[in-house]
């Protein structure tokens, strides 16, 4: 694989809340050593953070982050109170970006780089794989409801169809990279090695997303998905097929963290590791 000009490599970015902060400095290091995928696909954080290596704008994903929190404390209950989400997906889609730091959705639109984002249909329960480079409100609408976690934030909507985050049908979208006909995948996670979710048997309130019936569907095997899929990213991994970028430390950034020192420290860390696996130092 080549390690600039990766023209014919697939980059796949996992979700995680504020975990994504690892993925954010994993792309400003593609972007300083240049290295501009054609295909990436971002789920959730994934797609957040990705939006902004696809605008080529060096630092973005970090300042949304970390710095934005002291500007606007986007994190917390009251927002999830004034019927916002626990996460105030409103402001980071719509008024982060004309008032605090704007995309660049005009390097972004020109780009021949696809950019993937992964949400789950809530009438059907299976992943969209969406793509948006002409009309910017369409691409807010699909970045917010990749993003939209089930059970903390409300339902987003896209083109009037009720969407919620992607890692719910499609955490790790390796295989639709495949699909695409990429063979060499880099692949970002925000989990350590080994990682696994807990499989419980844990019954969904019947009044929660009652109308969706496939979305419950999805919602209860996720983990059993998720695992199953680390496992085949992993075996891959160990038969050289694919390349993994994963923190290595122990992970101290929860999916709703807020601590600065946490986010800069972990943010670091996907920056090293990134170098670390593309040069093999």
């Amino acid at each position: 694989m080549k390690l600039k000009n990766v023209e014919s490599t697939a980059l796949v970015l996992e979700g995680g809340g504020m975990r994504g902060i690892f993925t954010a400095g994993v792309l400003d290091y593609f972007m300083d050593n240049e290295m501009w995928f054609p295909y990436t696909i971002g789920v959730s954080a994934g797609a957040s953070n990705g939006i902004s290596y696809m605008s080529r704008q060096r630092g973005r994903a970090k300042f949304g982050d970390v710095d934005l929190l002291k500007i606007r404390p986007y994190i917390g209950l009251k927002h999830f109170l004034k019927g916002h989400g626990y996460i105030d997906l409103d402001f980071i889609f719509y008024e982060y970006p004309e008032k605090h730091y704007p995309l660049d959705f005009k390097t972004y639109s020109e780009s021949t780089d696809r950019f993937v984002m992964v949400t789950s249909n809530c009438i059907t329960g299976q992943a969209e794989y969406m793509e948006e480079k002409k009309d910017y409100k369409r691409m807010s609408d699909i970045l917010k409801a990749s993003c939209s976690l089930p059970f903390l934030a409300p339902i987003a909507y896209v083109d009037d169809i009720p969407m919620l985050d992607g890692g719910i049908c499609d955490p790790l979208p390796i295989k639709k990279a495949m699909e695409e006909g990429y063979k060499d995948i880099v692949v970002v996670l925000t989990r350590n090695k080994g990682y696994r979710k807990n499989i419980r048997k844990r019954e969904i309130p019947k009044f929660v997303y009652k109308q969706y019936p496939h979305l419950r569907d999805a919602l209860f095997i996720r983990s059993k998905h998720y695992n199953e899929t680390i496992e085949y990213i992993e075996r891959l991994e160990e038969e050289g097929k694919i390349k993994v970028i994963r923190p290595v430390k122990k992970i101290m950034v929860g999916r709703t963290e807020k601590d600065p020192a946490k986010l800069n420290d972990f943010y670091q860390e996907g920056y090293d590791e990134a170098k670390r696996i593309m040069t093999g130092e």
